[in-house]
C-alpha cells in the first residue's frame, strides 16, 4: 500500500488483519492504520498432539484395560471366543452348582477292581515248610520205626524266578500263582508214596511278590506286605506315615499292570467306591502338585499363588494378590479367566467380571469358588496412559534441560 504524508507503519506479516479508517477532524486527510495480529496455531502443535496420543498406545503396560477386553471380545481377534459374563447373583448361584457337581463326580479310583489274590505266592517269595510224618521219616535223624508223629521244619525255601521250588523226596514243584495250602496239598501228594500219611504246613516267610511299593512324598516310603485283610489304599497311606504336605496338594499315582491313574489325595474318603484294595504290584506315589491361581495385572503383586487350604473365594483370591494397586488399577475390571461348563455346556473360555466399586460385589466374591489354574487379571486404568507418557518425555527432555542449565 502506498501513503501520503508523514505515516508510521509498523511491519505488517502475512498473517496480520489490517484496516483503514480515513477522518479529518482538522480537515485535512488522515489515515489511520491499525494492525491486529492473529495467533494461529502453529501446525508442530498439532502434530505433537497426535503423537502424544498415539504414543499412548505403545507404552509399555502390565496388560489391557477393560475397554480393550470388551473391544477384543467383538473383534476377530477373539478366535477362541471367549465370553465376558459379570458377576451377579444369578452366575455365582450357577457356578455353584456347578462346583457341586464337580466335587459329586466319582474319583479316577472307581475303575480299579477288586481281587482277592492277596495270599498267593510268587518269584522271590521265602516259604517255610514242615513235614509231619508217621512211622520211618524221611526227613526224621534216623531210620527206626516211630509210631509217633514227628515234624521237620526247613526253615527257608526260595521260589526261583521261574516259579519252582524243590523240596527233598518230592522234587520240583511249581508254586508260583497258587496259595500255600494249594502248595500243601501238592507236598503230601508228592510224598505219600514215600512217608507214611505226611502232613505238610506252607507258611510265606517273607513275601516278595505280595506287596505293594509306596514311594513318594511320604514320610516311611518303602515295600509293604498285602494280608488276607485286604488292605485298601486309606491303609496304604497309614503304611506310610502319611505325607508332610496338606491332602488337597498331593497327587496320588497308582501304577497296575500298564495302567495309571490319579488323583487328589483330598478326594479320597475311607468306604468310598474309590478307596479300592490294594493287589500285588501296585506302585502307589505320592506327589506334591500344589493347587495355583496367576495374579496378573496391575496389582499388589504378580504371582502365583498356592491355595494352602481347602477353599479359595473370589474376595480371598483379591485380597492374596493385594488388591488392585491405587495408582494403576481399576477397581471396577478385575477378571478371571478360566474354562467353565455351563448350562450343560461343553467346556467354553469364560471371562468372568467383578465390579468393585459396587458395594454387592464383595458379597457375590465371597460365595465365588476359584479353581485350580486360574487366571485372576487385575485390569489397568485407562488414566494411567497419558500420565506415563509425560512421565516417559520428562526423563527424555530432563537431562537437556539440566545442561542448560549447567552451561547458563
Amino acid at each position: 500500500m502506498t501513503f501520503r504524508g508523514m505515516l508510521t507503519v509498523d511491519r505488517i506479516g502475512a498473517t496480520d488483519a489490517v484496516y483503514a479508517k480515513k477522518s479529518s477532524p482538522w480537515g485535512k486527510p488522515l489515515i489511520m492504520i491499525s494492525k491486529v495480529r492473529t495467533r494461529v496455531r502453529p501446525a508442530g502443535s498439532l502434530t505433537l498432539a497426535a503423537l502424544l496420543l498415539s504414543g499412548c498406545a505403545t507404552l509399555p503396560a502390565s496388560g489391557p484395560t477393560a475397554h480393550d477386553i470388551t473391544k477384543s471380545a467383538r473383534t476377530s481377534a477373539n478366535s477362541i471366543g471367549f465370553k465376558i459374563v459379570p458377576v451377579d447373583a444369578a452366575i455365582v448361584a450357577e457356578v455353584q452348582r456347578e462346583d457341586a457337581k464337580l466335587a459329586a463326580q466319582p474319583t479316577a479310583f472307581v475303575g480299579l477292581r477288586d481281587e482277592d489274590s492277596n495270599d498267593l505266592i510268587g518269584a522271590g517269595d521265602q516259604l517255610q515248610i514242615s513235614i509231619f510224618e508217621v512211622g520211618v521219616a524221611l526227613f526224621g535223624q534216623g531210620q527206626s520205626f516211630d509210631p509217633s508223629a514227628r515234624a521237620q521244619t526247613i526253615p527257608s525255601i526260595g521260589v526261583a524266578r521261574d516259579g519252582t521250588i524243590t523240596l527233598p523226596y518230592a522234587g520240583r514243584l511249581a508254586v508260583a500263582g497258587r496259595t500255600p495250602a494249594e502248595v500243601e496239598k501238592m507236598i503230601e501228594n508228592g510224598l505219600r508214596q514215600l512217608s507214611q500219611r505226611p502232613q505238610a504246613i506252607v507258611t510265606l516267610k517273607e513275601s516278595i511278590h505280595n506287596s505293594v511299593i509306596i514311594l513318594g512324598e511320604v514320610r516311611r516310603p518303602g515295600r509293604y506286605p498285602l494280608t488276607l485283610g485286604k488292605e485298601r489304599l486309606v491303609d496304604a497311606v497309614a503304611f506310610a506315615g502319611g505325607t508332610p504336605n496338606s491332602a488337597e496338594d498331593t497327587i496320588v499315582r497308582v501304577t497296575r499292570g500298564n495302567r495309571i491313574v490319579e488323583e487328589r489325595l483330598g478326594r479320597l474318603r475311607a468306604g468310598d467306591p474309590g478307596d479300592f484294595q490294594l493287589i500285588p504290584g501296585d506302585r502307589i506315589e505320592f506327589l506334591k502338585r500344589p493347587r495355583t491361581f496367576l495374579i496378573l495385572g496391575a496389582s499388589g503383586k504378580v504371582s502365583q499363588v498356592p491355595f494352602e487350604t481347602g477353599d479359595v473365594s473370589l474376595a480371598e483370591a483379591v485380597a492374596r494378590a493385594g488388591g488392585p494397586a491405587d495408582a494403576t488399577a481399576d477397581p471396577s475390571a478385575i477378571f478371571l479367566f478360566r474354562y467353565d461348563q455351563l448350562a450343560g455346556a461343553e467346556p467354553q473360555p469364560i471371562v468372568y467380571r467383578l465390579n468393585m466399586m459396587n458395594p454387592t460385589s464383595y458379597f457375590l466374591a465371597q460365595h465365588f469358588l476359584v479353581r485350580d489354574k486360574d487366571v485372576l487379571y487385575i485390569g489397568n486404568a485407562a488414566a494411567n496412559q497419558p500420565s506415563k507418557l509425560i512421565a516417559v518425555i520428562n526423563q527424555l527432555f530432563s537431562p537437556f534441560v539440566t545442561a542448560r542449565v549447567l552451561t547458563q
